[in-house]
């Protein structure tokens, strides 16, 4: 687990190819000089690393220390009445976890799927089943040290609350919430808007998870524009002022709670910046 609080970018910020830099193997050199401690690399649209260059970037992520963690494909829908599609989920979990171990990260990011036409209840129930038989197949596939960490959704219509994630979480110790705070910003129309708003978050986190296992969670961060219809419409910047939520209440709330989550910034383009900025902020607190 971690020791410490990590701030770190989510894929290529523009930057990275503003500098000539193209592979991702650059990465952890790049955000080494920037003074960042944690990437999250993406196969949002398949898992296509191979094992060497998993393991080549995990060398220079070690040489630079760079916490690595890895988004597993969006369409993974652990929740579907489709019971191929729900086997099919199992694939990709298995394809993710072996690239981050690959890679020596110990940790995935999931979408668990829509409702669909189904009640939050039903998708609940099959997004739990699925998620045993995902913890099932790493046992089997010797990946248990890899966490899958249930990611809070944008939509309304998805599944992924902050309740259905810590449900999910409670399966087995080593699901790991995934809290994406624009995410919950966005799906409850602006609700974090005040400090009492955060800790309120992380006091869901403790009563649902216990206290040690609210200190090293994953989160995600952005500002985002949202729609009055539920969701999601663009990741914004930290300069974008419009869109919440405020990073500075989310770091204040986890300062004084001493929490050393990974914190993976998500902004649109300037991820590597508005992490820097995320940091210096806690630094000085």
């Amino acid at each position: 687990m971690n020791q410490s609080i990590r701030f770190g970018p989510a894929g290529s910020p523009d930057s990275f190819g503003e500098k000539g830099l193209k592979s991702m193997l650059d990465m952890p050199g790049f955000l080494g000089e920037l003074g960042l401690d944690a990437f999250e690399y993406q196969c949002g649209h398949g898992v296509r690393i191979s094992e060497k260059s998993a393991a080549q970037l995990g060398e220079k992520a070690k040489e630079n220390g760079v916490r690595l963690s890895l988004h597993a494909p969006y369409y993974i829908s652990m929740s579907s009445t489709d019971e191929e599609k729900r086997l099919g989920s199992l694939r990709y979990i298995l394809d993710s976890a072996r690239a981050a171990h690959h890679m020596g990260a110990d940790r995935i990011v999931v979408h668990t799927g829509s409702c669909g036409k189904i009640s939050r209840e039903e998708a609940l129930a099959l997004a739990m089943d699925t998620m045993k038989l995902a913890l099932a197949a790493l046992d089997e596939a010797n990946l248990s040290h890899i966490h899958i960490c249930p990611e809070v959704m944008c939509k309304t219509g998805q599944l992924g609350t902050l309740e259905e994630v810590l449900a999910l979480c409670g399966l087995d110790e080593r699901l790991i919430p995934c809290v994406d705070f624009g995410h919950l910003n966005a799906r409850t129309f602006g609700g974090l808007k005040e400090y009492e708003d955060f800790t309120r978050v992380l006091d869901a986190i403790r009563d649902a998870l216990g206290a040690e296992r609210a200190k090293d969670f994953h989160i995600h961060f952005s500002r985002i524009e949202y729609s009055q219809k539920g969701g999601e419409k663009r990741h914004l910047t930290f300069e974008d002022r419009e869109f919440g939520p405020d990073h500075e209440l989310l770091l204040r709330a986890l300062h004084e709670r001493g929490a050393t989550p990974t914190v993976i910034c998500e902004s649109a383009g300037t991820q590597d910046v508005d992490a820097i900025c995320m940091r210096d902020f806690y630094r000085a607190l």
